[in-house]
């Protein structure tokens, strides 16, 4: 699809604003992300990002709880947050009719969430209840995104659970929600995007109106998360009572997604190159041809690309059956990165690597939701909502030189192997 044209300007209150119309259909979409993940949370307070996110959603000094819900799908729109490394996003997507009721919405709940013992108490067991079935109760819950960082980094910001650990969770008080809030949920610290059927100088009118006297407080200094790189291979192991088979990952560590973001590229091509589809090359070895494994993928960040600031994490992860041994499953990842860093990927491998990434970018960028939590994010990390329509040409460009370069320095730099062993119950820590 051609590129729209993107207007970008800050509020007097230091909100950064992303408008991008387009009239093709009459629905818009709206989203708000502020520049806070689990990265930034207190130690001692693991999931507490994931936790506000919840709070969020709990009403503000202006509207009961569950309002929010039922004000967006009375509207015939949807709605949804998530949390990621370095960032928390909140979105609609509805017809533009109702455009000032979601921009209402957001700058309510942006003024004065509601935060009271009643709600923290019970968005509390909410998430311990998510963990339950996302982790704790699932074959290889938290696999390798929980259990993978701690082995590969050493500080707290990269290396801890950011669904969070239950007795942190419990500690979490009103006090710290307050505190949380007034840190990171400035309109200094935020992004708003409005995209879709929008007239633009009404759309800033209607920002100015809802967002105008939300107080301006400063945002917080941006915490760098960098670490050195570790100089030897490191492993750990789990015991999961729920794996029916055993299974292993790899962490590298990458170059940094925003300042070096053409070598991050080549990782994301590298990536599918290993174990993007049957033709892909550990696909082929590993599971077709030595049958070692049952399943294997490789990629570029624990929750895809372009999620997170320096440093991020290539990583490989296999399930195998238990006669095979993890050495066999590393020795062939080795020789297929050896191979690669020797002879880099012909012409016509290459090209269907990149085909597939950029048809997959329009494909996904062609739903209002995904293009307006994409502008809203590359506005974040990278100051570039543009960038979106810029990446899938950006990863044409990817040569097979540059393929190879990668894999070299996956071979050259030190790496996290986690492995992951079935057991009993009684012989892993259990489920909570």
């Amino acid at each position: 699809m051609a590129a729209p044209e993107i207007h970008r300007y800050v509020t007097d209150n230091g909100l950064r604003v992303v408008l991008a119309p387009d009239t093709t259909s009459p629905v818009v979409g709206v989203s708000v992300h502020y520049d806070v993940g689990f990265r930034s949370e207190p130690e001692g307070r693991t999931g507490f990002a994931h936790l506000f996110e919840h709070l969020m959603f709990q009403g503000s000094e202006s509207l009961e709880k569950l309002a929010h819900f039922r004000h967006i799908q009375g509207s015939g729109g949807t709605f949804n947050g998530s949390t990621h490394p370095d960032y928390t996003d909140y979105f609609e997507v509805l017809p533009s009719a109702a455009l000032e009721r979601a921009l209402f919405l957001e700058a309510d709940r942006m003024r004065a969430p509601k935060l009271t013992e009643e709600n923290l108490a019970n968005q509390i067991d909410v998430v311990k209840e998510e963990i339950r079935l996302n982790v704790l109760n699932r074959p290889y819950g938290g696999f390798p995104w929980i259990l993978l960082p701690p082995v590969l980094y050493d500080t707290f910001p990269n290396a801890h659970n950011g669904y969070g650990d239950f007795v942190d969770l419990e500690q979490a008080s009103v006090d710290d929600c307050a505190e949380f809030f007034d840190t990171y949920y400035a309109p200094a610290n935020a992004v708003l995007t409005v995209a879709g059927d929008i007239d633009i100088e009404r759309t800033k009118q209607l920002i100015d109106k809802h967002f105008g006297d939300v107080p301006a407080r400063p945002a917080p200094p941006r915490r760098s998360f960098a670490e050195p790189l570790p100089t030897e291979d490191r492993h750990d192991t789990h015991q999961d009572p729920h794996a029916p088979l055993p299974a292993l990952a790899v962490g590298y560590r990458m170059p940094d997604p925003i300042n070096e973001l053409d070598g991050y590229l080549a990782n994301l091509v590298l990536a599918s190159v290993l174990a993007d589809g049957d033709g892909s090359r550990l696909q082929q070895r590993l599971v077709h041809t030595d049958a070692l494994v049952s399943d294997i993928s490789a990629g570029a960040g624990l929750f895809g690309p372009f999620e997170a600031r320096d440093p991020d994490t290539f990583a490989v992860t296999a399930i195998h059956p238990a006669e095979v041994s993890e050495q066999q499953v590393l020795e062939a990842l080795d020789d297929e990165l050896d191979k690669l860093v020797t002879t880099p990927p012909d012409a016509e491998e290459l090209a269907k690597v990149t085909a597939r990434w950029t048809a997959n970018l329009y494909a996904e960028h062609d739903r209002l939701v995904s293009r307006t939590l994409g502008y809203g994010s590359l506005e974040l990390l990278y100051g570039a909502p543009e960038l979106l329509f810029e990446l899938p040409e950006r990863i044409g460009a990817v040569t097979a030189d540059d393929v190879s370069a990668a894999a070299k320095a996956l071979r050259e730099g030190a790496r996290a192997v986690l492995t992951i062993e079935p057991s009993t119950p009684d012989q892993s820590e259990g489920a909570q």
